[in-house]
């Protein structure tokens, strides 16, 4: 059954953050709500780990229009150092306008540290609770866009695997195919928040540390930091990647990963509070 896509106009606020003479940062708007986290027992291809479903109120914020770019990248890397150094170009697939991989939880945090003392406000990582408020937009399906996903509205493995392992396909949606790279931001439709590639492309590492289940999880939209673990312990990517199935692209799917390691499937994007401006 072919995906039917309904094309909507929904205004949008944001604001830009000036990297360089050449180079800026877009912020969208998140307003302030409340959504049910996590997936439902009956969505196809489910973790335990999505589950219990809770409620969680989430204060306005703004975030990256798309996943930390190459070109955004370069020119944070090449501010004076807070914690540790940066490579300025440690990406696999090159491209100024390709989100930057091989780049790792503790990379993000010293990008973050000094992209706040540049713009003078503070930049972060994602709580996992406003990532996934993010990336649904108002929606209770499995992706934003509805009930299944094909690879003209985002960038993922559509294709079987040989040996039967995984599908290319999610639920009734038609297979798709395998770029075998990362593509360009904002290739691909955004949701109504205005914000691209939360399905697909590059995992986005999110602040939180990594939790079997939901039980006792934060209802604020807080971060679940426990102060007892240390800061290299697991922490938590979202949206999947390229090389990845179509059930990973899931709103709710989360998945654990070791925040030394710099893998070409993962990348980041950054949230701060609302300015008053806006």
């Amino acid at each position: 059954m072919p995906l039917v896509l309904k094309r909507t106009k929904h205004p949008v606020k944001f604001f830009v953050e000036k990297l360089s003479s050449q180079v800026n940062l877009a912020m969208m708007l998140i307003p302030a709500g409340t959504f049910v986290m996590g997936s439902p027992e009956n969505e196809i291809d489910r973790s335990n780990n999505e589950s219990p479903q809770h409620s969680v109120n989430v204060p306005s914020f703004c975030m990256g229009k798309h996943p930390i770019t190459q070109a955004q990248w370069r020119i944070v890397a090449n501010l004076p150092a807070v914690n540790q150094k940066l490579q300025p170009n440690p990406s696999s697939f090159k491209g100024v306008q390709r989100p930057v991989e091989r780049v790792s939880w503790l990379d993000a945090q010293e990008f973050c540290a000094r992209l706040s003392i540049l713009a003078k406000r503070e930049y972060r990582l994602p709580s996992e609770a406003e990532w996934e408020y993010a990336c649904r937009a108002k929606t209770t399906t499995p992706f934003h866009f509805g009930k299944t996903i094909t690879t003209d509205l985002a960038n993922y493995d559509g294709t079987d695997d040989p040996d039967g392992q995984w599908s290319g396909s999610y639920d009734q949606g038609s297979k798709g195919i395998y770029r075998k790279e990362t593509t360009s931001v904002e290739m691909f439709p955004p949701n109504i928040f205005g914000i691209h590639d939360m399905h697909g492309n590059i995992w986005e590492w999110c602040l939180d540390h990594y939790h079997d289940n939901y039980e006792g999880a934060p209802t604020d939209g807080t971060a679940w930091i426990d102060s007892e673990i240390d800061q290299k312990d697991l922490k938590i990517v979202r949206g999947g990647s390229w090389n990845y199935n179509p059930r990973y692209c899931r709103s709710a799917f989360r998945r654990l990963n070791i925040p030394v390691v710099r893998s070409v499937n993962v990348g980041f994007r950054v949230v701060c509070e609302m300015p008053r401006t806006l």
